[in-house]
């Protein structure tokens, strides 16, 4: 109890210094394992009415960039959002949903148009008419591999779509990037392909921090404990040290709170006892090494704590529910609720 009261004593100012100083240092250091890669990239020209229509991809995202004209993108519930030129929009879980320029046009698949290369990945798509041959709208879409890495239990509560405005607060920095892109998008230079695909992950990226360090839109679990300074420097621990044989007394001990306080807290706030919220990190790690990093089984059981592969292998097939070898082809399954989980 008295803990709890030493707690709740810090004056509002102490505990928002705190809080914000280890939210930020937290946050920064989950963001390093987020990976975001694109897939296939359309530069598109359009005529002054289309209508184009994006298939639901789930585990994939779409980025959207309006470099010249203006059009509206409506969800498949319905929603419009307009977006203008300079606006882009992120779907971090590739919603079906089209771009339109007004309503009752019919609309036609993206993936149904011929498609000429401008470089790796990345294609020309020009829809305009015979009879108006000049652009009124120009865009730049990405369709990408989306990974949060030890961030994944928030990936739940990200928004189906999070629209930018370069000139809102919560995106400081990204006017640059996206005024960038509107140049590539528009000269044409040479390489400018490879170069907006590289600038489109960029802005995705700095559109999902926004919405994290912004409060990720009061999104309990996870994002709870990034708001307590005390969990977060055990979670901060964690993420530094996977491979570090910890005890619940020694995680308590980084919170300089006592064990029974820490486990409580950290039950009640992420939903999940902090042993199981290790060996889960740990395997959501070793799928994202196993997969993108291509290192062998025993370096990554080796990097993880393991005393022996084959420890490592039951541990990781208990928790994903295949074994290490298939990680290498099989894709991590996404998060079971607020909590890093790989299955």
């Amino acid at each position: 109890m008295t803990e709890r009261l030493q707690y709740l004593t810090e004056t509002p100012d102490e505990a928002e210094e705190k809080r914000f100083a280890l939210s930020s240092e937290l946050i920064s250091e989950l963001l390093t394992s987020m990976r975001l890669r694109g897939v296939r990239y359309r530069r598109i020209q359009l005529g002054p009415r289309f209508g184009l229509g994006f298939a639901a991809e789930p585990g994939r995202a779409y980025f959207h960039f309006v470099a010249v004209g203006s059009a509206v993108l409506r969800t498949e519930d319905g929603t419009r959002h307009e977006l203008s030129a300079g606006n882009a929009v992120f779907l971090p879980h590739g919603g079906s949903h089209e771009l339109l320029s007004g309503e009752g046009l019919p609309v036609r698949d993206v993936e149904s148009f011929d498609v000429v290369s401008l470089g790796d990945a990345v294609g020309g798509v020009d829809t305009c008419p015979s009879t108006d041959p000049d652009p009124s709208t120009v865009l730049f879409t990405g369709f990408m591999e989306f990974d949060l890495g030890g961030m994944r239990g928030l990936g739940r509560h990200l928004p189906g779509l999070l629209p930018a405005d370069a000139e809102g607060e919560r995106y400081p920095g990204l006017m640059p990037i996206l005024a960038a892109m509107r140049r590539e998008v528009c000269s044409a230079r040479v390489g400018f392909a490879g170069v907006l695909a590289r600038l489109a992950e960029v802005a995705a990226a700095m559109i999902v921090r926004g919405w994290v360090e912004c409060g990720c839109d009061n999104a309990s679990g996870l994002v709870a404990a990034l708001r307590d300074p005390r969990l977060a420097r055990a979670i901060l621990a964690l993420h530094r040290q996977p491979g570090r044989d910890w005890t619940v007394a020694e995680l308590a001990a980084e919170c300089a709170i006592s064990r029974s306080v820490f486990a409580e807290r950290f039950q009640a706030t992420i939903g999940v006892p902090p042993l199981r919220y290790v060996t889960e990190l740990r395997m959501l790690l070793a799928t994202q090494w196993l997969a993108q990093d291509t290192l062998s089984i025993e370096a990554v059981a080796r990097r993880l704590g393991y005393t022996s592969q084959a420890a490592f292998s039951r541990a990781f097939k208990r928790v994903t529910g295949h074994p290490p070898g298939a990680g290498r082809t099989v894709r991590a399954p996404e998060a079971r609720g607020d909590r890093p989980a790989a299955g």
